[in-house]
């Protein structure tokens, strides 16, 4: 079984990114993107599996897991900061996994390189308005009027329960009670360190700045259709199901599996997902060549 390597690297800010590689380096490599309130921790069971046949890189997004808060905080920041590891490790062409709060990271990145994305893994991540349930009405009027009283109702799962509730809010009782209380406890326990809240709060506000790039994203999609599998909890308490639609749409080519999960489809599906994951890195007769890409702008 390939070994994994925890790593860190001092950004330029002075805090360090604390990341995970695996696999070897000459193998299609894979960045795996995490969401909130989690770490590279979410893919523990993909990881062993995906690296026999790619080169794995998981980092500790700045401020979650073992990764150091950024002295600024925002989703484009955290770009810059996995920017600079892949630079760090060399990695040319990659396969981008979005998760959650790692859509705006890893779309980024994308959008800013699209000649080096090989597909995109999307994994109950938001990019089109389809996302959007009642339940965000709070954070919306905070992004609309950022007045102390928005930001408290905007940031009021910012507790032990609003993180337990991440894992198993929606999600069928069997299935839940297959989730180990541990991946919420551990995330909680990383949540309430020096720094961590500030860090959550600032990018509650900052994803309305990725929301507002959804019609660049919309065109990036479009221009580029990059390969795509998806991997979707149809449980998800947070985003809408019609958002699988919306990615169809956007990406009709793309390859779609919707499982009996929720949010965080990993903690119950990860043998299927990690299998399903290792054969659409392992296909390359069916991507489309860089080469035959239109040229950026």
């Amino acid at each position: 079984m390939p070994t994994q390597n925890r790593q860190r690297l001092r950004l330029a800010d002075g805090g360090e990114l604390s990341f995970i590689t695996a696999g070897d380096p000459s193998n299609p490599a894979v960045l795996l993107l995490h969401g909130f309130p989690s770490s590279a921790r979410t893919f523990r069971d993909v990881v062993p599996v995906l690296s026999k046949s790619a080169y794995v890189i998981a980092p500790d997004l700045p401020g979650f897991g073992q990764s150091d808060v950024l002295a600024k905080v925002s989703f484009a920041a955290f770009g810059e900061a996995i920017r600079a590891l892949l630079d760090h490790l060399a990695v040319g062409p990659r396969y981008i996994y979005l998760h959650d709060f790692g859509a705006p990271v890893g779309l980024h990145l994308a959008m800013q390189a699209p000649q080096q994305v090989l597909g995109l893994i999307i994994q109950n991540a938001n990019a089109h308005e389809t996302g959007f349930g009642p339940q965000w009405a709070a954070t919306r009027a905070f992004w609309a009027e950022p007045t102390p009283q928005n930001e408290a109702d905007a940031t009021a799962h910012l507790t032990f329960e609003g993180t337990r509730d991440q894992y198993i809010a929606g999600v069928p009782a069997d299935v839940a009670a297959k989730i180990p209380a541990e991946s919420w406890e551990e995330d909680w326990r990383v949540m309430s360190l020096p720094g961590r809240l500030e860090t959550q709060r600032a990018l509650v506000r900052d994803y309305g700045n990725h929301v507002a790039r959804f019609d660049a994203i919309a065109y990036y999609l479009a221009r580029w259709q990059p390969p795509a599998l998806m991997l979707w909890g149809r449980h998800d308490a947070f985003f809408g199901i019609a958002e699988v639609l919306s990615w169809i749409e956007a990406l009709p080519r793309m390859e779609a599996h919707i499982f009996d999960a929720g949010h965080f489809l990993l903690e119950t599906h990860a043998a299927e997902a990690a299998s399903l994951m290792a054969d659409f890195v392992a296909r390359p007769c069916e991507k489309a060549s860089l080469t035959d890409q239109p040229p950026s702008s």
